[in-house]
């Protein structure tokens, strides 16, 4: 995991360590979610193979004649 800063405000150990319990377990549960794919899986994708547009913005002009991703 990350490491985590705390950026305002002075929390007291019992506080912190109720934040870091909370995120640890959302993050193990998550982990614990997320399917495995196998290797087939992904070559098998065609979406992945499907060049997407590029966002508006500065520069997207250029990203318009990129080959790939």
């Amino acid at each position: 995991m990350a490491p985590i800063r705390v950026l305002h405000g002075q929390p007291n150990p019992e506080e912190l360590a109720a934040v870091l319990a909370v995120v640890s377990a959302r993050a193990a549960a998550g982990a614990a979610a997320a399917p495995e794919q196998s290797r087939a899986d992904v070559w098998r994708d065609r979406a992945a193979l499907v060049r997407r547009m590029p966002h508006p913005g500065p520069n997207a002009w250029r990203t318009s004649a990129w080959a790939g991703r």
